[in-house]
């Protein structure tokens, strides 16, 4: 039998090996192929199934040192810890083992906004800017997932291109071109949603600030310039991760 894809060699092995379905799937699986099939989920972005193949690997022993190995079992690990909320877990994970640096973006994105959730959390309001400046000099990134360059809070040139190119092309994508750009860009799902719905609130008030200017000047007396307001909408142009 030939399996075209790691996802399909766990799917087919679930029905060949019924008795397997709530047992451990590492006893026929290599580590090699755990990590496989982890990634494919990984990306897959199906959290709920990856936690269910997770929660089916060996408890102790070796095989569980084996596969403890795989980053992208690590890796794995850490996304279902953050999706569950489960965040002294995930600080766990990416405190303890060293990650290369293909996944350090998205890694560092988990550590920031699971920060940012326990502070609104325990604020009870939103976090503004400067609020999540102060998280993230409070709780710096690990080395484990920093490779020690100076990391600024404005994305790359290349990932705003890629943004920008997006955006023109469609201001609302779907969940599933999220992910896809988020792919792309290396960021997360929840940065690019929330770069998208910043950068049409940006927009929508650029368009305020031009329609209050002509009406500005167009008005003829006091009376009907203070009508319109004394100050224009303001409007920031940046491509600030502060938010996300």
């Amino acid at each position: 039998m030939v399996f075209r894809s790691p996802l399909d060699f766990f799917s087919a092995s679930r029905i060949l090996l019924p008795h397997l379905a709530d047992g451990l799937p590492g006893l026929c699986f290599s580590a090699a192929q755990i990590a496989s099939v982890c990634a494919t989920l990984e990306e897959t972005g199906d959290v709920e199934r990856l936690a269910r193949f997770l929660w089916a690997l060996p408890g102790s022993g070796d095989a569980r040192d084996s596969i403890s190995e795989q980053e992208p079992v690590q890796r794995a690990r850490a996304l279902v810890a953050y999706h569950a909320g489960r965040f002294g877990e995930l600080y766990r994970i990416l405190e303890t083992h060293r990650f290369t640096r293909a996944s350090h973006g998205k890694l560092q994105a988990m550590w920031l906004e699971a920060h940012y959730r326990e502070a609104e959390a325990l604020r009870g309001r939103p976090l503004g800017p400067v609020d999540k400046y102060r998280v993230r000099k409070k709780f710096p990134l690990p080395k484990t997932i920093w490779d020690g360059e100076h990391k600024t809070h404005c994305f790359k040139e290349r990932t705003r291109g890629l943004l920008r190119e997006w955006y023109l092309q469609d201001p609302y994508p779907n969940p599933a071109k999220k992910r896809e750009l988020a792919h792309a860009t290396g960021l997360t799902p929840t940065q690019v949603g929330n770069w998208f719905k910043n950068r049409r609130q940006r927009d929508r008030a650029a368009a305020a600030k031009s329609r209050w200017s002509q009406h500005r000047g167009r008005a003829s007396s006091p009376e009907r310039e203070r009508a319109l307001g004394g100050t224009a909408p303001s409007v920031t142009d940046t491509d600030s991760d502060l938010d996300v």
